[in-house]
């Protein structure tokens, strides 16, 4: 009970400006909860989605308002190693959360092309129904700020689009529900610090292709993702504020000095009123 109370204090006291402050300036910036809601907070069994939930039952404690959140984890087919790895955790940490079995890494695995991009797909909507059938009507996700950036870059690199990851997002298939991510604002190097304080052990992605990095979820990988990180932290020689300009970038867009945008399947060139502007 001693050790369950220092996890729980150390995220309002220890970590309360890296953490807490963060989570709740998220919430509050960009409006992602409101009276009455019925939040599923989704556990994949790594750290950030398990900060996420501790998060949530401190918000419980202190919020102003009445909201409900109901603990979920979806099991996309974890070998038993893992899943006992995220039953001990839940159990360590005092969530509550249900575990719902599902076969999409089995169907997933099965695609000689593209299985993280199936994979990926079919958690989304397996997630949507699982909330639905739950009365829910926002989903939590644990992405955090590094999340952000990274797609933010990635976007722009592999993709050739500036749109980065949003704080919240209506589904477009799934009416009345809607995605938010909480730890927008919170630091990984914060969410490590949290987990190796407490000396916690989580899972990764866990499925054929990552599963024997169990444990070491700081492990950089071959991934894309991965890349994009390592470039990040490479470009922090060439300017220390590169992450924070990032960030900063996708709401300082000047639309005067870009040379085109989409607005849904409308696509706007400069060149559209450029005649009828004089350069100040």
């Amino acid at each position: 009970m001693r050790e369950l109370n220092d996890l729980e204090q150390s995220i309002t006291k220890k970590f309360r400006m890296r953490l807490w402050s963060r989570f709740v300036k998220a919430c509050k910036e960009y409006q992602l909860i409101q009276p009455e809601d019925k939040i599923m907070v989704c556990i994949s069994g790594g750290k950030d989605s398990m900060l996420m939930a501790k998060l949530f039952q401190q918000l419980l404690k202190h919020s102003d308002f009445q909201f409900e959140a109901k603990y979920i984890v979806m099991n996309p087919g974890y070998n038993e190693r893992n899943l006992n790895l995220i039953r001990k955790n839940l159990d360590l940490l005092s969530i509550p959360a249900e575990i719902v079995e599902t076969d999409i890494f089995k169907i997933a695995n099965a695609q000689e092309k593209s299985p993280c991009f199936l994979c990926a797909k079919m958690r989304r909507g397996a997630l949507y129904h699982i909330a639905q059938n739950l009365g829910c009507n926002k989903i939590a996700l644990g992405h955090h700020y590094d999340d952000v950036i990274e797609t933010t870059l990635m976007n722009l690199l592999n993709v050739g689009s500036f749109q980065t990851m949003l704080p919240k997002l209506h589904s477009t298939n799934f009416p009345g529900l809607e995605l938010i991510r909480p730890m927008y604002c919170i630091r990984e190097k914060d969410i490590i610090g949290w987990k190796n304080y407490h000396h916690l052990e989580f899972i990764q992605c866990a499925c054929k292709f990552t599963e024997e990095n169990l444990g070491s979820e700081d492990h950089i990988g071959n991934s894309k993702r991965a890349e994009t990180k390592k470039l990040i932290h490479d470009l922090l020689n060439y300017n220390p504020q590169v992450e924070k300009n990032i960030f900063k970038s996708t709401t300082n867009v000047v639309l005067e000095k870009i040379l085109g945008y989409k607005k849904g399947k409308e696509k706007i060139t400069f060149l559209d009123d450029y005649d009828k502007k004089k350069e100040d």
